[in-house]
């Protein structure tokens, strides 16, 4: 006699199978495909469908399907398609989405100790560094407890992809110092906003998607986006040409892959580890994507599009530096800020040395290779 298969717990056939007797075991004999049709989970970005950003949203789902067998899929939809950019998280606690992909600087408004999960103080430590806390520094528990515990938000988080340090953006003339930056409408996000409003800067916290349109209407003067892909693909070389990269505004930032706590405590096991640990294979493909990519696209607004690209003034990253220590004390008399920027130091402290100490000049190599590229 054959064996039937065991069905999965949440499918409607189970259900069936336990009223039906004869005619449910038939149900069971033919439609099986039905037991296994997948879970699919709706996801929304903060990006616009022609950001690299979605693209590297649907390189996660493609992993989580290809792994889960075809029994999680992901729906990855745009910016606006359901909510506006900076909404994601309101709409995946209200289980309005099951999923976002986006920034937690986006959700700033909450907590500025949001922003510390990727647009913090710099302490020295790259990008790369400051997602290890976040794995194996106590930065997931310190982000469990102030979306779960203090902001009492439905949301399970991870974050993946350590991004290159942000350009300091575009500006419609060349500047050398602090003095040309005081006045300047500045759009950026998060503590960025914070840190450049107390060097003069009048700031303004805009989505991807809204800065060329008010950089026309001189709504602001000049702007940060993320990266050369990004910034091309919303057509920033058609409003500035002017491009400074290196900054300490948003020096380690990440993605947040964002779920809606029961959604995901509703899976099996299997599946949750497998968005889980999808995060962990996405930011490897996404950050060799992002190399190839941030590359030629950078080459392309130099040599096709008349961009003039630049190292950010001396002048200027010394001012930022100074500014996080000024404007530090302030944001840390909130106890949860404090304690996060604790953590985030003492890591600093330790893995930066070795990170630091450990690197060779990689820029003294280059010039020898490639001389006078840099221009430094």
């Amino acid at each position: 006699m054959t064996t039937t298969p065991k069905l999965n717990r949440r499918s409607f056939l189970a259900k069936s199978a336990l009223g039906g007797g004869a005619a449910a075991a038939g149900a069971l004999a033919a439609p099986a495909v039905l037991a296994q049709s997948p879970k699919v989970l709706k996801m929304q970005t903060s990006w616009g469908a022609a950001n690299i950003w979605q693209e590297f949203a649907q390189d996660y789902a493609d992993r989580v399907e290809q792994m889960s067998n075809g029994r999680l899929k992901i729906d990855v939809l745009p910016a606006g398609a359901v909510v506006s950019a900076f909404q994601v998280m309101d709409a995946v606690n209200d289980g309005v989405l099951d999923a976002a992909h986006s920034v937690c600087a986006y959700w700033y408004g909450k907590s500025k100790s949001a922003s510390l999960f990727g647009t913090g103080p710099v302490f020295g430590a790259s990008s790369q560094a400051m997602l290890g806390w976040f794995y194996e520094g106590g930065g997931q528990e310190l982000y469990r407890e102030l979306t779960q515990d203090q902001l009492g938000l439905d949301v399970v988080g991870f974050l993946g992809f350590p991004m290159f340090a942000q350009p300091f953006g575009w500006f419609k003339e060349p500047i050398q110092g602090v003095a040309q930056i005081e006045g300047l409408k500045y759009r950026t996000v998060g503590l960025a906003a914070d840190l450049l409003q107390s060097m003069g800067m009048s700031v303004a916290q805009l989505p991807g998607g809204e800065i060329v349109p008010a950089m026309e209407r001189g709504v602001i003067d000049a702007f940060e986006f993320n990266n050369p892909s990004s910034d091309k693909d919303f057509g920033a070389q058609d409003v500035a040409k002017n491009y400074y990269l290196s900054s300490y505004h948003q020096a380690a930032e990440q993605f947040e892959f964002l779920f809606n706590r029961f959604t995901y405590e509703d899976l099996d096991p299997d599946l949750q580890a497998i968005l889980k640990y999808g995060v962990e294979a996405a930011s490897t493909a996404n950050t060799s994507k992002a190399m190839k990519r941030y590359s030629a696209d950078l080459k392309w607004l130099q040599e096709d599009a008349g961009v003039t690209v630049y190292r950010t003034p001396k002048d200027i990253l010394d001012a930022q530096i100074k500014a996080w220590s000024t404007i530090m004390p302030d944001l840390e008399s909130d106890p949860m800020f404090k304690k996060i920027t604790d953590s985030q130091r003492a890591w600093a402290e330790d893995v930066a040395f070795y990170e630091l100490m450990n690197a060779p000049d990689y820029g003294l190599a280059y010039e020898h290779f490639f001389p006078g590229k840099l221009k430094l």
